[in-house]
């Protein structure tokens, strides 16, 4: 069972419900909850969830990140009507995957959340592919387990002094091998997993840096199923998918858009002849406003799931009861707080 007293000491569970969802929240076991920037809420909330996009991304770099660089306003009114065509469409909840160092901005997406009536989930960690451009200094120096404390501590306090509280932990690397700091984060992630039960997201380069990630959790005592295989669509060796999602990982493939759905139905219909779309998580990556372009750049709408891939899908003899799973059922089982141990 949850710590009533524990939660309900952090304000912003207060936020979003009566007497009775809390006596419903309290009285759910573990890995019956998630945290959006609204506050906790039950997995069975959620509903259509788009598990992996972008609002607002900032490609500088940590040593380059400085407050200021954008209008937080200027992106709040570019970002709306998108979100609210989500929503219109179908999306309950939105979980935005951009990191600390990155653009990550928990309290412009609780503006969002308020405005649209989405459920939106912000993250801790950090982000270690593209070489590392993304990685602040002090990952060079600390321990894994300083890292953690780190992220542990925005679990516990909340994201830069606001309370809001991350819902997953987001880091990512580039192919195998991985590099020091690389294998380092992921450690992190671990220690953090075991101390909060937040799900790892991990952005992977390929099929083999996803193995020595799995490597790593496991020699933590962390279970495959309390990480998220982000990008698994760059791995064109579909039998790195099937062993990932028989391990109980789940196998994201979160690049949908309007030149990828065939791709996308080759690898769902590959997971559904070994019966694992219970393993699967499909998403599009999309957005979002780029600080340092004007106006913020291109923004990508958030509807070829559904305005696409979905009918299509139908017309693959995919069931309502297997798109279900894939968009309702996985995400809220995915994004469920809760320890997950070998």
């Amino acid at each position: 069972m949850l710590n009533r007293r524990k939660f309900v000491k952090n304000a912003a569970v207060l936020s979003i419900g009566s007497p009775i969802f809390l006596d419903r929240l309290f009285a759910a076991p573990a890995k019956q909850i998630v945290m959006t920037v609204n506050g906790l809420m039950l997995p069975s909330d959620m509903q259509f969830t788009l598990t992996h996009e972008h609002i607002l991304v900032d490609f500088i770099g940590a040593d380059k990140i400085v407050s200021g660089r954008y209008n937080a306003d200027e992106v709040f009114t570019t970002a709306l009507p998108y979100l609210l065509e989500a929503k219109q469409k179908g999306c309950t909840t939105f979980i935005d995957c951009t990191p600390v160092w990155l653009g990550r901005d928990a309290s412009l997406l609780k503006r969002l959340a308020d405005a649209t009536g989405l459920h939106i989930i912000t993250n801790t960690g950090y982000y270690g592919a593209a070489k590392e451009k993304y990685l602040p200094k002090h990952v060079y120096t600390e321990s894994a387990q300083q890292l953690a404390e780190r992220w542990i501590a925005e679990w516990e306090d909340g994201i830069d002094g606001t309370g809001i509280k991350p819902g997953f932990i987001k880091t990512g690397v580039d192919e195998a091998p991985l590099t020091p700091a690389q294998r380092k984060i992921i450690e992190a992630a671990a220690i953090t997993h075991l101390a909060t039960g937040l799900t790892i997201a991990i952005h992977t380069g390929n099929g083999k840096a996803n193995k020595e990630q799995l490597e790593i959790l496991q020699t933590h005592g962390v279970s495959p199923a309390a990480r998220i295989w982000v990008h698994a669509q760059n791995e064109k060796d579909k039998s790195f998918h099937v062993a990932a999602a028989k391990l109980k990982s789940w196998v994201s493939f979160d690049g949908v858009n309007e030149g990828s759905i065939n791709e996308t139905i080759d690898y769902l219909q590959h997971m559904k002849s070994y019966d694992l779309l219970n393993r699967v998580l499909v998403s599009q990556d999309s957005g979002w406003y780029n600080v340092g372009e004007i106006n913020g750049g291109k923004f990508n709408h958030y509807n070829s799931i559904n305005d696409l891939l979905i009918p299509t899908l139908k017309k693959h003899d995919f069931t309502k009861k297997e798109i279900d799973t894939i968009f309702i059922k996985n995400p809220a089982e995915a994004f469920a707080v809760g320890v997950r141990i070998l």
